[in-house]
């Protein structure tokens, strides 16, 4: 009987690396990719095969959907199947809204948003005719309370939030569940913009009084889509009690 396989996007580093690698572990056949960092996705690569499962790494944006396709195809090809999409892909904009550009907008938007669009669309062709499958996306707590400086990033986060809940609806009857995890302040590259003073400020303000780790995200990555077929629409908070 063949491994199941699951596809998680934005894979060179952070979140994404450690969700890979925790399926893997787990004994999942994996698809992987990142949008510029080949070498780093490489050896992200190199760490699952030890996990003696197969892997298959594409480098692409799938903000763009020539590059979904594409990533879809070699899955199909390679694995024939689809068990998981986990929607990870993404990056941030730290400014005042006024002073961010055209070009600016359009990025984050594509990365964030449309990605999970794109990839779920593709997904859901290859789920539908087994009638199972998991989606789960990757998501903020900003994008359930906004935050200052960050209102491109909190809106792109929101719509993943709102797309999950909706996507739920329409393939609960195909036996699809749709999930979002929103994440608080996890110690990932996505925090080297703040001083070691905002974080430790931010800290002081989350109960658990730490930032999460990517190990923690990736155990409920996992956990989240095992057995329970009766969980979904749900956006789930993982902060620390922070929001």
């Amino acid at each position: 009987m063949p491994n199941k396989t699951a596809a998680i996007t934005g894979c060179s580093q952070g979140i994404g690396k450690a969700i890979a690698l925790k399926y893997a572990q787990e004994g999942y056949d994996v698809a992987i990719c990142c949008r510029t960092q080949k070498e780093m996705l490489y050896e992200v690569k190199k760490e699952i095969e030890t996990y003696h499962v197969n892997c298959h790494a594409f480098v692409g944006d799938m903000g763009r959907p020539e590059d979904v396709s594409a990533f879809f195809t070699q899955i199909k090809e390679e694995f024939h199947h689809l068990d998981i999409l986990i929607n990870n892909a993404g990056i941030s904009y730290f400014g005042l809204l006024q002073e961010m550009t055209d070009r600016d907008w359009d990025r984050i938007l594509s990365t964030n948003l449309s990605s999970v669009f794109y990839c779920s669309r593709l997904a859901i062709q290859m789920m539908l005719p087994k009638k199972s499958g998991k989606i789960l996306s990757i998501s903020s707590v900003w994008g359930c309370t906004g935050a200052s400086t960050e209102v491109a990033y909190s809106a792109t986060k929101g719509g993943v939030n709102a797309f999950t809940k909706a996507l739920a609806k329409e393939l609960a009857p195909s036996n699809i569940q749709v999930n979002a995890i929103a994440c608080g302040m996890i110690d990932t590259h996505m925090n080297q913009h703040l001083s070691k003073e905002d974080i430790n400020s931010t800290i002081e303000e989350i109960p658990a009084g730490r930032m999460g780790t990517t190990e923690e995200v990736a155990q409920l990555a996992y956990d989240i889509n095992q057995k329970n077929n009766y969980l979904t629409g749900q956006i789930i908070i993982l902060d620390g009690g922070w929001i």
